[in-house]
């Protein structure tokens, strides 16, 4: 893509995962992304260090001429994070949060101004460019922006294009997955141990096993019930296991954590924008 100027409002986990698969992607040079926080010099000196990228506290200098400022605080620090930048932003520029529920009306009011905002609910894989991000924008974005969007969360993963009020379900299955992965891996870790294995044979055999139902998914036309049941012989070792999930009611347990997380990132989105819009006004 071509090179624009960045601006990282907030220096947590997943703006170095953003920044780490744009730098380490040969995506962006780190000349080009500038980053600031609200108060950790410390944090803002690592990102510095580790990917070269221009740090500062003054915020003017930060988004000033940024074409693309991506919102990266905490959500509960919306209000505090658009107040210390908004007097330098301006509508030629394309706001992109990565905040969980909080809506781009929100965003908008909070910097009390028309400008083109995309949010964005990418996962931690972005740092290995293997992100899942889906997009929703306002009214104000121009196709030549979401674009721009697009490419640059292209750059560290899949893109996939959502209406805003399908991003809370967005959050509770792709933004919050990786971790159930991690999840399902730790259980197979323990259960391999228990059954004679070591822990690095089992980790890399896991890894792999995951890595290639992955793949399938990805390029066959089958749907996974059909995979599933290629790799199930009657009265075989695999029929065995899914016979102990369907027990203990994991597809029922699977579905009702993707709920409730989604139903969190509602609640979640709903408490804070209350927050940062009450302060506001």
């Amino acid at each position: 893509m071509h090179m624009k100027t960045i601006a990282f409002v907030g220096a947590g986990s997943m703006a170095e995962a953003i920044i780490n698969g744009l730098v380490n992607g040969g995506v962006c040079l780190p000349e080009y992304i500038k980053v600031t926080n609200r108060s950790s010099m410390e944090r803002l000196d690592f990102l510095n260090q580790a990917y070269g990228v221009s740090v500062t506290k003054n915020k003017q200098e930060t988004v000033g001429g940024a074409s693309i400022i991506i919102l990266a605080m905490k959500p509960k620090d919306v209000k505090a994070g658009i107040e210390s930048i908004k007097d330098y932003v301006d509508s030629s520029q394309v706001i992109i949060s990565v905040l969980a529920g909080i809506s781009s009306e929100t965003i908008r009011k909070l910097f009390g101004k028309e400008l083109s905002i995309v949010r964005a609910m990418p996962n931690t894989s972005a740092a290995i460019q293997r992100s899942a991000t889906a997009l929703a924008c306002n009214s104000a974005v121009t196709a030549d922006q979401l674009k721009q969007a697009a490419g640059l969360f292209e750059a560290i993963g899949t893109v996939t294009h959502v209406l805003e009020h399908q991003l809370d379900a967005v959050t509770g299955l792709s933004g919050s997955g990786p971790a159930y992965i991690y999840y399902i891996a730790e259980a197979l870790e323990k259960a391999a141990e228990e059954t004679g294995l070591e822990k690095e044979t089992a980790k890399a055999l896991i890894a792999q096993t995951l890595l290639g139902a992955a793949e399938m998914l990805l390029t066959s036309e089958k749907e996974p019930a059909v995979l599933r049941k290629e790799v199930t012989s009657p009265g075989g070792t695999t029929e065995a296991g899914i016979e102990k999930l369907e027990e203990y009611k994991v597809s029922e347990a699977i579905a009702s954590c993707v709920k409730r997380a989604t139903e969190r990132s509602h609640e979640l989105g709903g408490i804070f924008a209350k927050n940062a819009l009450k302060e506001h006004t």
